[in-house]
């Protein structure tokens, strides 16, 4: 088997996650976040549209973890980053988590926010 190292440029991987945390690039972050090249912030889950209309143009793909269980994202936000022109792919944090690793590992340009498990 062959291994190589990977290089994750300015962002930082998700290393872990709990019930109301997650680890970040060494950090713990309780509650939601928001985290990609611009670094890990809290994020104010669903009602915090702005925060994610502002990645328009800086990422190729932004991940939604809705949490434990895939859920749908309410309507206000998914025609928000639609009109914004924002990529969003949604399905459960731990799942979210390891898409974003996996890409962000290939150097694509994206963002992760996060409800916690």
């Amino acid at each position: 088997m062959r291994l190589n190292e990977i290089s994750f440029n300015d962002a930082k991987p998700v290393e872990g996650y709990g019930p109301g945390f997650f680890r970040i690039g060494g950090e713990v972050f309780e509650g939601p976040v928001l985290t990609g090249a611009q670094g890990t912030v809290p994020w104010g889950g669903y009602a915090d549209i702005e925060t994610l209309v502002a990645l328009a143009g800086q990422v190729d793909v932004l991940f939604l973890g809705t949490g434990a269980e895939i859920a749908h994202l309410p309507a206000d936000l998914r025609a928000a980053l639609d009109g914004a022109g924002v990529g969003a792919e949604v399905m459960s944090s731990p799942s979210a988590a390891r898409t974003y690793n996996i890409l962000l590992s290939e150097g694509r340009r994206v963002a992760l926010a996060m409800l916690p498990v």
